[in-house]
């Protein structure tokens, strides 16, 4: 190259940089800081249009746009790892690795993932989705690099402030801080938020770092280096910050100060949650029947019996406004308790409530109380503490993934002595189940309902000692148990089989646990009885009822219809239960194979000469 080339290439504008071109973090780190300056915009733009249609996490990634680019500009991922707590703010890092031609798909069935996924890329290494826990990942995998005599790989974990209210944080930070020879670089993204504002001494503190009103106490004292406050959108004084955590060659923890929905003039005026997660502005979004959705017809009653019950206190893992308890908390604000991200703590405290004289009505989503199992089984049930579950999310929820699917919540719940676990099908059911559940005094009681919208009431044309028929068949041929949301699929496999002939009683029990001794009463007399529930099958609703009929020596067999006991890809929900098998059509044809099989077996055959057993063999049974 000449020198008169060389200048014509000096003098010519850089390329505007385009999130799509960008194949790989080389890219990234290839581009000059003018670029990256430029580069920036471009992403929050690509965000807003793309996240908007689709619909997910939109203000969490609105305020990690800076850090992330720092990120991948400092480190080599994947050599280096970059651990995402919870995931809620890795569009940005999926931008950043080759994944921005495919966000349109975000969410859908086939598409990326709402969260990190090891199956699209190797730069996701963990593909979590529960807070407060990537720092246990980053111990364990600094750890296996020291074994290993990998001392050129660094392990950075990013954690935000809310997930710090979460013990397992605090776990993992303790260990870490004895494991010198083992740096993790922990990334404080503080953006004084988890969905609302975050609560607790740990906020406080970290507000007084932020203003620089006291010096740091806590991870020090620990004996962890810190550095910062940084200005999580001053893409140089990030680089500069992580570059001197990598050189540290000790466990540090770099204090960022984020605004979560940056960028964002919706995101930034939503007092609320800073637009935390938005609904697809495509038609046909959950609502379109008119009906309201579960949480809100929760939210509502419970605030209705707050006012009448002065002993009701409301409890939030930092998901206040999600859970339906806005309005409880507007009204009766000295009766809310917000204990951050902490399930198990939320359960405990719940049962001291109880001790205390309260009823606590603790409100989370299915998926987290896995999170909790040991509080509920040994503090509130051991100690019959009266206290309620609403377990919103119950159920398949579909498009957040594997990890928030609420399959698992009724094969927990039925190993729990003494617990009473309803299941509605209805807004009308549910606002009755949550008046009984806080009427029990002498135990825990759950209440579990799925994402989405109620739909229209369903009516019982009859009750049993508590278990509602919804329809009744000329035949006994078939009694068909509902478990809550499934009513209405049920209703439709019974108008299938009665075009095949096939008599089936739909009922429901409305409390799934313990099984109602009217439900073994009503089994007697059907040729078969079947289940039908969007838990997995593996202990939950259908697997109690066998046992309960077992136990009693109802003679009819037991046919379990529920999701197969595996980790569900990401879609809607009618995506998930089609290919789940859980649609009218499909059990209606298993149940009628083997209804007209059973029938067509038990008609008789004459024998042209009566054959007497095989010594040594065993007599069929009739």
């Amino acid at each position: 190259m000449n020198a008169t080339e060389e200048t014509h290439v000096k003098q010519t504008p850089l390329a505007e940089p385009r999130p799509a071109d960008i194949k790989g973090p080389e890219d990234l780190r290839a581009m000059s800081p003018g670029e990256v300056r430029r580069l920036v915009p471009r992403i929050r733009r690509l965000l807003v249009d793309t996240v908007t249609r689709t619909g997910g996490h939109l203000g969490p990634n609105l305020g990690v746009v800076e850090l992330t680019v720092a990120l991948h500009r400092v480190f080599e991922s994947p050599r280096d790892a970059i651990l995402w707590d919870t995931g809620h703010q890795s569009y940005v890092h999926k931008i950043l690795t080759g994944r921005a031609g495919d966000l349109d798909t975000l969410r859908r069935r086939g598409g990326l993932s709402g969260y990190p996924s090891r199956a699209e890329s190797p730069h996701d290494v963990i593909e979590n989705s529960h807070a407060s826990t990537v720092l246990s990942w980053a111990a364990g995998l600094a750890r296996a690099h020291g074994l290993r005599g990998e001392r050129d790989r660094a392990v950075v974990a990013v954690i935000g402030d809310g997930a710090l209210t979460g013990g397992m944080a605090w776990e993992a930070l303790n260990n870490l801080a004895a494991a010198p020879g083992r740096p993790v670089i922990v990334v404080l993204n503080d953006n004084t938020r988890s969905y609302g504002p975050t609560c607790g001494g740990i906020a406080e503190h970290l507000a007084a770092l932020r203003t620089g009103t006291a010096r740091d106490r806590l991870f020090e004292s620990l004996g962890l280096a810190r550095l910062g406050p940084v200005d999580g959108h001053d893409i140089t004084a990030l680089e500069t910050a992580l570059r001197h955590a990598r050189d540290l060659g000790r466990s540090v923890v770099v204090h960022c100060v984020t605004e979560k929905g940056r960028g964002h003039a919706p995101a930034e005026q939503d007092e609320a949650d800073r637009q935390h997660a938005v609904r697809p502005l495509a038609p046909g979004r959950p609502g379109g029947d008119g009906s309201p959705s579960w949480t809100a017809v929760f939210g509502r009653e419970l605030a209705r019996l707050g006012a009448e019950r002065p002993d009701l206190v409301a409890v939030t893992a930092a998901m206040l406004h999600p859970t339906g308890l806005t309005e409880f908390a507007a009204r009766h604000p000295d009766r809310t308790l917000d204990v951050g991200i902490a399930e198990q703590h939320a359960v405990t405290t719940a049962a001291g409530l109880a001790l205390g004289g309260m009823h606590p009505v603790v409100a989370i989503y299915a998926t987290f109380l896995n999170r909790a199992y040991d509080q509920l089984l040994m503090d509130a049930a051991l100690h019959r503490a009266p206290l309620t579950l609403v377990l919103d999310r119950a159920g398949v929820t579909g498009d957040d993934g594997p990890s928030h699917n609420g399959m698992w919540d009724l094969s927990l719940l039925n190993t729990v002595p003494g617990l009473r676990v309803a299941a509605p099908r209805d807004a009308a059911t549910l606002r009755r189940a949550l008046r009984e559940a806080v009427a029990v005094h002498d135990g825990p009681t759950a209440v579990r309902f799925p994402k989405g919208t109620t739909g229209p009431d369903i009516p019982a044309v009859d009750t049993v000692r508590g278990v509602d028929v919804l329809r009744r068949g000329e035949l006994a041929d078939l009694l068909l148990v509902s478990v809550g949301a499934m009513a209405g699929t049920c209703l439709e496999i019974a108008s299938l089989l009665a075009l095949d002939g096939i008599g089936v009683t739909v009922v429901d029990p409305r409390w799934i646990k313990p099984v109602p001794q009217a439900l073994v009463e009503l089994s007697l007399g059907h040729r078969l009885v079947a289940t039908v529930e969007d838990n997995g099958r593996a202990g939950g609703a259908g697997a109690a009822v066998a046992q309960a009929l077992g136990d009693a020596g109802a003679p009819a067999p037991v046919r379990t219809f529920g999701l197969p006991q595996r980790f569900l890809d990401h879609g809607s929900r009618a995506e998930i239960l089609e290919s789940a098998g859980l649609t009218a059509p499909r059990i209606a044809d298993t149940l009628a194979a083997a209804l007209l099989y059973s029938r067509a077996a038990a008609a008789p055959v004459p024998l042209p000469v009566p054959r007497p057993p095989v010594p040594g063999t065993a007599v069929p049974p009739h």
